[in-house]
């Protein structure tokens, strides 16, 4: 090796020492934990036994996800579409404004929020009593599967929103400019001009959300915390409440796939972007 090419590991070193000793140290530990028996052989008994007890959390966390993702996706272009292409200053001045709050604002403090919005009793209810559209004695909790989608939508759709209206911004405006002139609507300039070439960043962004949710624990342990659940208030409850470290790590183990199949759609796209070039 050259001298610039010990002086860019040099460079590069510091961050691996962090990757090797946060994540990739701790994965290996987890992967060990959760395969060793009490006699020290390999087994695949905790795995059982977390499948036993919790594949419904398992699919109840993929669905939660999906359906968040979704919904976060089809905010985020909304928003960003309307920024990009809105025609009043006055209210795109307002909403990139507005948007961005939830950025700053930490889960732990976003399930209390929805806590106290989405309750029976909770400020949500109280303003569709109050201008009507709905009567008191019909106003139910929304403290279940629904809060978990509000809560984690309300907190992510501006992260997306300010990737993908950062790569609307970086869109070529005589595209969008010459499509206006020949009559297309916005909608169709969104969705046929703006919106492909932005669809990579939407991407990265929608799978950086995914793997956010999956590990997300306050959420759903304030908001629905009764089964089911997620799967980290599972493994919150097997390490608390049984000590259970070894079903614990199975079920992290569990989680780190949901989490792959984000990377792998993600991976299996930037691959067809790199055949394709």
């Amino acid at each position: 090796m050259n001298e610039r090419s010990w002086a860019g590991l040099a460079l590069a070193l510091p961050a691996l020492l962090v990757v090797v000793t946060f994540f990739v140290a701790p994965l290996l530990m987890s992967a060990v934990l959760a395969f060793r028996g009490k006699d020290g052989g390999l087994t695949l008994m905790h795995f059982e036994k977390a499948i036993e007890f919790y594949s419904t959390d398992l699919l109840f966390s993929g669905a939660i996800v999906l359906v968040s993702t979704a919904a976060i996706g089809a905010i985020a272009v909304a928003i960003a579409g309307y920024l990009t292409l809105g025609e009043n200053p006055r209210t795109v001045a307002i909403l990139r404004w507005l948007y961005r709050w939830p950025l700053f604002i930490p889960f732990i403090v976003t399930a209390q929020v929805m806590r106290t919005f989405l309750a029976k009793n909770g400020m949500l209810n109280h303003v569709l009593t109050g201008v009507g559209l709905l009567d008191p004695l019909q106003a139910q909790s929304l403290l279940d599967w629904r809060g978990i989608v509000v809560a984690f939508v309300w907190k992510q759709a501006p992260f997306v929103t300010l990737l993908v209206a950062g790569a609307m911004a970086a869109v070529d405006r005589q595209h969008i400019e010459a499509a206006r002139n020949l009559g297309a609507s916005r909608w169709r300039v969104l969705f046929e001009i703006v919106l492909p070439q932005s669809r990579r960043t939407l991407m990265v962004g929608l799978v950086l959300s995914f793997v956010t949710m999956l590990s997300v624990l306050s959420v759903p342990l304030m908001i629905n915390p009764n089964s089911p659940t997620m799967l980290t208030v599972d493994i919150a409850y097997r390490i608390n409440s049984h000590g259970d470290y070894a079903v614990a790590n199975a079920l992290c183990l569990m989680s780190l796939a949901l989490a792959s199949l984000g990377a792998w759609f993600y991976l299996r796209e930037a691959a067809r972007k790199a055949d394709g070039a």
